[in-house]
Formats: structure tokens, sequence, C-alpha cells
């Protein structure tokens, strides 16, 4: 690893650095002082101001080297936060502290001036649940009250990264700042990092996304597990939009920590996206090529573990067709100068839920994720492997299970998960066998349909087509699913998850569904159409509770009707919910498992009245006056055709 070097360093004029009560005293253990000339005269102020604040024994300003991450590795292993895997090339496995598993949306915010610019004011005696806001001073006085000196110690890591193919037109640029060397190796994977975006900064008209992270000390003094510093009783999460700035202490987990993926790509990015007129979403992006050789691209956007990951490498099942992979979680969108909607995956890497993933699931992923690849929270194997539920066909007999907490674990024996719900894979994009040609071209891939959906067990039906723009929106804003391990919350409730970007939004709800009604009014006056829209539900169980649909790769049946769609074939009927396929019209030949199809495209009249008013409830307690009128007039017009049925 490249010589870690330090300096002293006294406080300067800064945004961030004015939250430092004293000058940093930095003991200089090394020869050489670092060298902060090379940096960009921006990059410099936020590097000097974090030192002054955070007061680190050591700063390493990251280039992205091979060596450089052979040397984090080691490091790592080093403290044991990670150990070898060595069935596998070059893999990893972290265990965290068991309070440090997941997203923490509770304490999440978002810092405004005024509270309605980040989000909805509620309905009176009413809980809010589409993000939290923080006052300046609330927000500065947070700051003061965990970083001053949290970085004694230890080592300020440097990480200069790319979201997006580095100098595309559709792609920006961070800096984060970290104390973990486990963040490092992982922004490695997730994004465009090391000396290539330096050297794009070097213009002085570049500006970034400033990223400050620490994984914190409690202010006992004491950390519990070693091997896996944080403060989860302090743990924060904030963000201010205004000044493209995310700072985030006390959790080394991914969501909180790797500041490019929901923080930056989603939170900071949809503010970005709003002032610059394109989308930043939750969102896959999948290429799919028919017999006939023609190849389309669609987005689709699901809450976290219902299924991204697996769609955006599906395999099909239908001769002829073929899926090739842009990205599984996060899509950036733009139209062009022709009104073509066109998108970027501005990660670099997969940091996907593991469990459930397997050979019979997602075999592209299982091809994915046994190189070059940092798991976490997962079980272990006495032959040097890994295991999650989804994996018992493939395990060899005689091999002995350790659980993501150390613990000896026995199959049909031990009652709690070998691996945690939430466990990860954080593996490259480039070594995904169906990764798409044009996965980073700079211009984007040009998006045909959009696809809505999530886990719901009864009443929605398998596939649906939204009769507008407006009404896609709609559908988009009234997303429900069940809950899912990928944040705090537990059990299977039924959570309202518009645009699945619930816990993601950077600004006001109300204002978002604004800028998303605007989009169609953008690409006509450019010369092209919006895309059609569509809810997708694989989820749906019959009255013993089993999948009525057997998913996977036979979602790709579904995604032929969208293609036929696209190409505005006749082949649906119209619903008091949408567009359906009509009779015949989904192609079920082949088709192992016996379907129902008229119980999966059923519209149980009790349900959706139920529906409607659930609907209704949460736009009036959660976005009030802040819902645009084009929605409440498709809410309205859905709850007539609900009374008509």
């Amino acid at each position: 690893m490249p010589e870690v070097i330090e300096k002293y360093f006294t406080q300067l004029p800064s945004q961030v650095g004015h939250y430092a009560t004293q000058k940093a005293v930095v003991t200089a253990k090394a020869q050489a002082p670092v060298d902060l000339s090379r940096l960009s005269p921006r990059v410099r102020q936020f590097v000097q101001e974090s030192i002054v604040l955070c007061l680190p024994d050591r700063v390493h300003i990251c280039d992205g080297s091979d060596a450089e991450y052979r040397g984090l590795l080691a490091l790592l292993q080093q403290k044991g936060t990670i150990v070898s895997l060595p069935k596998y090339d070059n893999c990893w496995l972290a265990r965290t502290n068991p309070a440090d598993v997941a997203r923490v949306e509770s304490r999440t915010f978002i810092c405004t001036e005024r509270r309605e610019e980040s989000i909805p004011t509620p309905k009176a005696g009413v809980a809010g649940t589409l993000g939290h806001w923080i006052a300046p001073p609330a927000y500065d006085q947070a700051i003061q009250d965990r970083f001053p000196g949290c970085m004694k110690g230890r080592t300020m890591y440097v990480v200069p990264f790319s979201m997006g193919p580095v100098g595309s037109p559709l792609a920006k640029v961070g800096v984060e700042i970290t104390d973990s060397a486990y963040v490092v190796a992982s922004m490695r994977i997730m994004t465009r990092m090391g000396q290539a975006i330096l050297d794009l900064l070097q213009d002085d008209d570049s500006d970034f996304v400033r990223c400050l992270h620490s994984v914190g000390t409690p202010s006992s003094g004491k950390i519990n597990m070693p091997s896996w510093p944080c403060d989860p009783e302090r743990t924060i999460i904030l963000h201010k939009p205004a000044a493209n700035e995310i700072v985030s202490y006390g959790s080394g987990y991914g969501g909180n920590s790797l500041l490019g993926k929901k923080c930056f790509a989603l939170r900071i990015g949809s503010t970005i996206a709003k002032r610059e007129g394109w989308l930043a979403e939750h969102m896959l992006i999948l290429g799919i090529t028919n017999p006939d050789g023609e190849k389309r691209y669609i987005a689709a956007a699901f809450p976290s573990a219902c299924g991204k990951t697996n769609l955006a490498m599906m395999t099909p099942t239908l001769p002829g067709y073929k899926v090739e992979c842009v990205g599984d979680d996060i899509a950036w969108m733009k139209f062009d100068k022709h009104g073509q909607l066109r998108a970027i995956n501005p990660e670099n890497g997969f940091f996907g839920v593991a469990p459930g993933t397997s050979d019979e699931t997602n075999p592209n992923a299982m091809k994915t994720i046994f190189k070059d690849t940092l798991f976490t929270n997962v079980a272990s194997t006495s032959d040097g492997g890994v295991f999650w539920e989804g994996m018992e066909s493939s395990l060899e007999p005689g091999v002995r299970i350790t659980d993501w907490q150390g613990r000896p674990w026995e199959m049909g024996v031990t009652k709690t998960p070998a691996a945690h719900p939430n466990s990860r894979f954080c593996s490259p994009a480039s070594q995904c066998p169906i990764i798409d040609a044009a996965w980073e071209d700079p211009e984007g891939v040009p998006i045909s349909a959009i696809l809505f959906g999530g886990r719901r067990p009864a009443g929605v039906p398998l596939v649906y087509e939204a009769t507008s723009w407006a009404n896609g929106v709609f559908i988009g804003a009234s997303m429900r699913s069940e809950a899912t391990a990928a944040a705090e919350h537990k059990g299977k409730v039924i959570m309202h998850d518009p645009f699945a970007m619930r816990p993601f939004f950077g600004y006001n709800f109300g204002h978002y569904l604004k800028h998303w009604l605007s989009m169609e009014e953008r690409a006509e006056k450019a010369g092209g159409v919006a895309p059609k829209i569509f809810h997708i539900n694989w989820f749906r169980k019959d009255s013993v509770g089993k999948f009525m649909w057997p998913g996977f790769g036979e979602n790709c049946r579904v995604l032929e009707w969208i293609l036929h769609r696209i190409h505005d074939h006749e082949c649906y009927e119209d619903t008091a919910i949408g567009r359906v396929p009509a009779t015949g019209a989904l192609n079920i030949d082949g088709l192992g498992q016996k379907v129902n199809l008229k119980e999966l495209f059923s519209l149980p009249k009790d349900f959706w009245e139920e529906e409607v008013q659930a609907i209704a409830t949460y736009f009036d307690n959660q976005v009030g006056a802040d819902l645009p009128e084009q929605i409440s007039r498709e809410l309205e017009a859905l709850k007539q055709r609900i009374n008509n049925m």
C-alpha cells in the first residue's frame, strides 16, 4: 500500500471547518508530509476543513490502484474486520457489529432552510413518513456533537469517485472522506474511484458532492467490537442539498457509509436532477432482445429485496429471448435532444441482498459474485466458502456452517438465520456474464418502458399498463409493498413506498411528483414521446399462500407482452385499474407450472375499494396540500371506475 502520510494542519475558514472548536494537532509519524498540492483548491479546502474537524492521525489520498486495494485488504484482515475466503478468487467476509446491519431511516435527515422544501406537511396529529427534516442550526449542532476529534488514532482516507462513466455528460463526481478502510475498499468496487477523478477535478469550474463519513466513537470511549467500530446510539445521516453535502456518522454499514450509493445517487442526486431537469431513481436497467434481434431497454423500480437484481440478471425461459444487465439498483435518466429518455447506471458494482440468491433463482448473479467480492454478514463454511438461505442445494456433505455472528449453525436445527436477512455481496458489475455491451455508454441507453412494482400477496394482478403518463405517475405514487429487511422495519406489513423511493427522496415528495409530471412535456418539446409505464407483481398468492406465478426466468413472458405494447400491438383489454393482457395475449406455452390466469388477473372489488381508500388516506395524511392536482384527479377517476366495477 502506498505510504500513509501525515502533516500538521491549522484551522482554515471553511464551510465544514467552522464546526471545529480548536486547531488540529496531528502527530506526524511519517517522514514526508501529505501532498495536498496535487488537489484542486476546492478539494484541498474540503480535506483541510475535515482534518481540522476530525483530527485524524494520518491522511491518505486514494489513487484507486490495485496495490492500494491489496493494502487495504491486508489492513482489514490484520484488524479482524475481514477474513479470507480461500474457496474463491480474492473474496472476503466481513462481520459487522450486530447493532449496525441496515439503513437507519429513522436517523436520516434532509437539511433545508424551510421544512416544506424537504418533506410534505403531514396531516395534523399524523407522523410523517416521507423523510425527516432537520433545521440548519440542528444540523450544525449534530455535527458539533459528534465529529470534533472523531478520527483520533485513525487514518483519514480521501476517496475521489465518479457516479457514472468518468466524463459522461450524465455522470457526477464526489469526494468521500472516511475513517473506514472497509468503506474505501467497497467504494472501489461500487464507484469509479481514484486518480482519474482528481484529474477531472483540476478544472477550476469542476464541482463535486462533499461526503464526510466517520464510523464514530461512542461517547463512553468504549468500542464494543474493535474489528467493527461504530457508534449505533448516535448514528446520524445528514444531507444538505443546497450545498451538495452529505455527512454520515456512527455506522459502517453499506447504505449509511458508502455515500455514493443511496445518499448521493438518490437523495442528493434527486435534488440535482430536479434542478437540471432529469430523474435520479431507485431503478434497475435491463436490455431485452427478442427472437428477431430487436432490442429494447426497460427501467424498473422495486423496493429493496423485491427482486430487482433477479430481474436485471434474468435468464429468460422463452426461446430466442436474451436479457442483458445495465444496472440492478439505480438509474439516472435524462431526455436527449430528440426527446428520447436515456439512462445510465451511476454505479460500478452490485451491492446485492445475498439470502434468496442462488443457482435456481439467479444463476448469473452466482456467476458474478465469487471473484473480487466483499461479502458482509453472510455465513461461512468450513471449506472456505460462504452460505446463506437459498444455497442449501449447493452445500457439500459434511461441510460445517458458521453463522453471520461467528456461531456454529446447523441446518434444520438452529432456529436463527445463518446469514443476516440483509447480508450483502459487493461485486464489480463488469464480472456479470450478461453485462450489457452499452452499460458504460456515456450517452446512456434508450428507455422504452418504465415498470413499478412490489410484493403484493393479494388483489394486484401480474401486470397492468398505465393509460397515460399522468396515470403512470399516479401508479408510481401509490405503490405499496411488504416491508423488507433492508431497513429497520420488521414483519410483513404492507407499506406505502411511492416510486420505491420512500426512504430516498431528497426533497418534498409533492414537488417530486410535479417534476415527474413535467417530464412528458419535456419529451414532447424535444420531439419525443415519454415511455409507457406498467405495474408488475410477481408475488400474488392463492388462498393457501402459494405464489400464483412461477417468477424468475418466466418473468420474460411478462416482458414479452410489454414489448408488444411498446409497439402498440392491440393485445390488451381495459380494466378499472389499467390495461391488462387480452385473453391469449400472455404467452404461457411451455410454462412448467399450471397458472390460473383468471385468478391471477382478477380484481376483487372489495380489495380495490380498500386499496383506493388506503391510497386516499395516505395522500391526505402524508402529502396534503403538496399533492399535485393531476394526481388528485387520477385518484378520483380510479375511485369512480372501481365503484362502477
